[in-house]
């Protein structure tokens, strides 16, 4: 593909997100979140494997099924409030068409179960996009109206996301599948404490996206898809496969990584407002998660492939991309805890 065509739906990725993002009318809202579908949708198909077509295929029908729910929930709104306004969205039908919806884009539980397979059909660096930058304006929309939701009904879909994915992660033997999974449950944590703290659930939402691209970059850098390559990796690059484990770690949200911070905050937030079990359920549901992310690490370092050994080999072609981006997104992923009492007040003074 030319660069020029790159470029040009990046732009778009862009120009979609920010018109969101800068939208007050559900219309222009709408616009920018099919701008960001159509420009993902070349780069899905880019390489032309039945899996992309596939995985292109099915990520189109969900998001045009979540779109048409939302145009149907605003107009259902303008109906009966006489009003096309983001921030008076007052219907109780019309706020729960729109939170379905937006937990259709998002892949949020109940309605996650596309995100796995539609990721299994990218490439690592499709997949960076689809679980970060993709995230963002259905993200801005339901920070919008989440103070006019019911609080129960978003707290059962943040319980229902972090724990169900933590289920469906355990078996995985695919990178791109965990990935996903790891994606619903800590938009699962985001969600649970929006509507007390939106400022704290987009920090979350924003450690969320530093610690998936580290993840995601170094998994591009070393070629592995699987965790059976993971294995045979340890014998290439030593260092990068021991920050690929702390970076697992941190998105376990094991201490003192950078993914406990924002757990600890949330479960903190939770306790002020005597929501004591949900605080429960979702440390239990992080438990499960924390697991096969271990589980990741002890393929990775602990139980070395046979035969591997430490001999350079000369014939691998050295990749000469820039490298800046891999080694900031790990260090932040991984040492952020240090600078929480300056992220905590910066939360505080957005509140």
């Amino acid at each position: 593909m030319p660069a020029i065509l790159y470029f040009m739906f990046y732009a778009s990725l862009g120009l979609g997100t920010s018109l969101t993002f800068l939208s007050s009318h559900w219309l222009t809202a709408w616009m920018g979140l099919e701008l960001t579908t159509l420009a993902i949708l070349p780069l899905m198909a880019q390489h032309h494997h039945p899996r992309a077509s596939e995985a292109t295929t099915k990520y189109l029908l969900v998001q045009a099924s979540a779109t048409g729910l939302l145009l149907f929930a605003t107009i259902l709104n303008g109906w009966v409030e006489m009003s096309w306004s983001i921030n008076e969205m007052k219907n109780p039908y019309a706020l729960t068409l729109a939170m379905s919806a937006l937990a259709l884009k998002l892949g949020l539980a109940p309605f996650h179960l596309w995100l796995p397979e539609v990721m299994q059909g990218l490439d690592l660096l499709t997949g960076l996009i689809l679980s970060t930058w993709q995230k963002l304006a259905p993200f801005a929309l339901l920070m919008q109206i989440s103070q006019a939701m019911p609080p129960t009904l978003l707290t059962i879909l943040g319980l229902s996301s972090a724990t169900l994915a933590a289920w469906g992660g355990l078996n995985q033997t695919q990178l791109r599948k965990i990935m996903a999974y790891s994606s619903t449950a800590h938009l699962g944590w985001s969600v649970i404490i929006i509507q007390f703290s939106p400022g704290l659930a987009l920090m979350a939402l924003g450690i969320y996206i530093l610690m998936t691209m580290a993840a995601f970059l170094t998994m591009k850098d070393m070629s592995s898809t699987k965790i059976s390559t993971f294995s045979t990796s340890w014998s290439k690059s030593p260092e990068k496969m021991v920050a690929m484990i702390l970076i697992l770690l941190s998105l376990g949200g094991l201490p003192p990584m950078t993914g406990f911070t924002i757990k600890w905050l949330i479960l903190e937030e939770l306790t002020k407002q005597d929501m004591y079990t949900p605080a429960t359920l979702i440390v239990m549901a992080a438990l499960i998660s924390l697991y096969f992310y271990a589980r990741l690490s002890y393929f990775t370092i602990i139980s070395l492939f046979p035969g591997t050994s430490n001999i350079k080999t000369y014939w691998r072609q050295k990749n000469i991309k820039d490298k800046l981006i891999l080694p900031i997104a790990t260090t932040a992923a991984i040492f952020l805890l240090p600078l929480m009492p300056l992220t905590l007040a910066l939360t505080y003074f957005y509140n």
